[in-house]
């Protein structure tokens, strides 16, 4: 194999690689997106019932689960619970705009 033809294939595989990246990227928007079409719910029934925006004890039942389920998809369970945080963060404070509407 010559160096071009090593460099060709590295590229090649390089862009399979990025395009199945670039598949899963618009696949976990999809996925977020009807996630918050969901919460965006659970905030209409909140304060439909004058119920409080957040909800302490199902967060930490959530944060236990998703680390429970990165373990076992061998990811960071730190990081999961990180970026569940940030999620849970922003359903609050939709939360909280649909409670003063």
């Amino acid at each position: 194999m010559t160096s071009s033809e090593i460099d060709e294939s590295a590229i090649a595989e390089l862009n399979r690689l990025r395009d199945s990246i670039d598949n899963i990227d618009a696949a976990v928007v999809h996925m977020l997106a009807e996630r918050f079409k969901c919460t965006q719910q659970v905030g209409h029934l909140k304060a439909a019932h004058q119920l409080p925006p957040a909800d302490p004890d199902r967060e930490a039942r959530q944060i236990i689960r998703l680390r429970e389920l990165a373990e076992s998809a061998k990811l960071d369970p730190a990081f999961a619970e990180k970026l569940l945080n940030f999620v849970i963060a922003e359903v609050i404070r939709h939360h909280e705009t649909i409670a003063r509407t």
